[in-house]
């Protein structure tokens, strides 16, 4: 989960490079480093702490040079310090490596080269890999990428790395296993940059090869790209694919911070999502994925999503969408725990694999499993050409466009828009869903995205609240159907951007335990939307209620009853109980934010997390 950029060429490469962490620091902000090439001189810094830290360091010293590589770190091996921040140089002070991912060997790897002789500075497994190199390179007197190539057949885990010799600075030896690594290609070759994604020199080139599993590549100025596989030494064709993402949609544009820039993108994210493929005035859904494998789908014995986090949440929304509307059966794992149970999957299922990045490693685990048990795989992420993508044996994007912040916002809401159609589609094929049904959903759906635009119009209200019970220690997410996924979603925000427990319930479960928490100072979240269970959760916001819980209900503008026993109320469009996820998320997403930023909570980087989970 650590982000890596490099270049090598004509241009400075220090600004390059620090601006390029500064950007990939949702993968990690632990610790940081860069080492830059001056002529034949290396210059290395690194410290615990931010980009920012690093920054600050550097830029009192020199920033010649035009080949650099640098790393900000989210902890596997060893606690952020200075000592085991990367990058990480060999005992002969030649070689140099960054690294994101874990060699789940290098204890024994380790163990094995202090015998011969090594000795080590840091506790992470990242400099054992590259005294490893180092040890293969002397001991079979090859080159630096064949040195490479052999170290990497002999480690278990996880990686993507760029390694140089200080001695020999005129190439980069870049190679890959379930961490993800782009390379940017300048202009007749005369530069390249390396990055964990194209983010950082976006502006530089819109040329970019994406490395797969266990390949290599050696990177010269002035010559093509050579990538070979690690295990057979065969030659790959580099695929230069054309980069769409540009620079305005990385920059906050404003906003203070990238999580409520991500929030208040998401009507035209959930609007880029669905166009092309939801044609309201023509009543159909196009969805070549789906179309192309239409009777795999329409005779599937069941579907099985596996997801993490966020994706997973969408994962459980995906659920009532396939059972209710298409009456399929689902099943929604853990993608952490899905590989290690020995899952049963037989012929006529199909996988679904959700994730943001693409990248997440329990989840890409998890597809390479159901693929190898002869499931049909099918994925839904955000990054184009990410593992994910191209592991599945088909797909759909969700056109988010890139989600910065740490807490994931308009990944939800657009994971949600993918699954839905998919759902609508299958369920009027299947005769679920009357015509005149099916043209009512695309007519709603059509609404949401201004829908949701006029959902955020509560900001004010939504802040104001958070005000209140910004110092809450504990807080309850209750909500049913549709709306239980929800209550999971919000009570993770705001676990993990604002550090209060916070916990998510079905809202008829809080009789079985969780009541024996509500007491005059426990805020309880309602969700108790119009539609969806409405008589019910009313009656649950009254148990509440008599035991003096303070009540914070998400409603249907226009109610009068929930409203009439809240403590507070957030008004949200009516719609169709299945799009109400859609709607209803919005306000959790604003408390979980203005209470944070009242905590002081760093919202884009909170504590301990990073954005893309590619370690297990």
């Amino acid at each position: 989960m650590c982000g890596i950029v490099g270049y090598i060429g004509y241009r400075k490469a220090y600004p390059i490079v620090i601006n390029g962490l500064q950007r990939l620091e949702y993968r990690g902000y632990d610790s940081a480093g860069i080492i830059l090439m001056n002529n034949t001189k290396a210059n290395l810094y690194k410290t615990k702490g931010k980009v920012s830290d690093l920054k600050e360091l550097v830029e009192k010293s020199n920033v010649e040079g035009n080949l650099a590589i640098g790393h900000t770190r989210w902890a596997t091996h060893g606690i952020p310090n200075n000592e085991n921040s990367h990058p990480h140089v060999s005992n002969s002070g030649n070689l140099v490596i960054v690294h994101n991912g874990i060699i789940e060997n290098y204890n024994t790897i380790k163990k094995e080269l202090v015998t011969r002789g090594y000795t080590f500075n840091s506790d992470t497994d990242t400099e054992v890999l590259i005294n490893l190199i180092e040890e293969v390179k002397i001991k079979n007197n090859c080159k630096l990428g064949e040195a490479v190539q052999l170290a990497l057949a002999n480690v278990v885990g996880a990686y993507a790395i760029a390694v140089f010799d200080i001695s020999k600075p005129n190439e980069i030896i870049v190679a890959r296993l379930g961490s993800p690594i782009a390379i940017g290609i300048g202009d007749n070759n005369e530069e390249f940059f390396i990055a964990s994604d194209a983010s950082p020199f976006v502006e530089y080139t819109r040329d970019a090869v994406y490395l797969d599993d266990e390949e290599l590549a050696i990177i010269k100025i002035g010559k093509e790209i050579r990538i070979r596989k690690i295990q057979d030494n065969s030659f790959v064709e580099p695929n230069i694919q054309e980069l769409k993402l540009n620079l305005e949609q990385i920059e906050k544009g404003g906003y203070d911070h990238f999580m409520l820039k991500e929030i208040h993108e998401q009507p035209n994210a959930i609007l880029d999502t669905y166009r092309g493929r939801l044609l309201a005035d023509q009543g159909i859904i196009k969805m070549g994925s789906v179309d192309n494998n239409i009777t795999k789908f329409l005779n599937a014995n069941r579907i099985i999503i596996v997801a993490c986090g966020t994706s997973w949440h969408a994962g459980l929304v995906a659920e009532y969408l396939f059972e209710d509307l298409a009456r399929i059966p689902v099943e929604v794992e853990y993608a952490s725990e899905f590989r290690y149970r020995n899952p049963i999957i037989n012929k006529g299922d199909i996988v679904i694999a959700i994730s943001q990045s693409g990248e997440t490693a329990d989840t890409l685990a998890a597809v390479k499993l159901a693929k190898s048990k002869g499931a049909f795989v099918f994925g839904v992420c955000n990054v184009v050409g990410s593992s994910i993508a191209r592991e599945t044996d088909t797909g759909a994007y969700t056109h988010a466009g890139p989600e910065i912040g740490v807490a994931s916002t308009k990944a939800f809401t657009t994971q949600i828009t993918v699954l839905a159609l998919m759902a609508l589609k299958l369920g009027n094929l299947k005769g679920e869903l009357s015509n005149s049904q099916f043209q009512a959903y695309l007519q709603e759906m059509s609404l949401i995205p201004s829908k949701v635009e006029e959902t955020l119009k509560i900001n004010a209200i939504v802040e104001e609240i958070a005000s209140i019970y910004k110092d809450a220690p504990n807080c309850l997410y209750l909500g049913r159907g549709y709306n239980f996924p929800v209550a999971l979603e919000g009570a993770l925000k705001l676990k993990e951007i604002s550090y209060i427990h916070a916990e998510g319930y079905p809202a008829a479960e809080m009789k079985h335990g969780p009541i024996a928490l509500i007491d005059e100072s426990m805020p309880v979240i309602v969700i108790a939307t119009k539609k969806g269970h409405y008589d019910k959760v009313v009656s649950n916001i009254q148990e509440i209620k008599s035991r003096k819980g303070k009540i914070i209900a998400v409603v249907t503008k226009g109610d009068t009853i929930v409203k009439g026993l809240a403590d507070h109320i957030i008004e949200i469009p009516e719609t169709e109980e299945a799009f109400t996820p859609l709607l209803a998320t919005i306000p959790l997403q604003l408390l979980s934010y203005h209470i944070a930023v009242m905590r002081g909570c760093n919202v884009d980087q909170p504590r301990n997390l990073a954005k893309s989970v590619t370690v297990e």
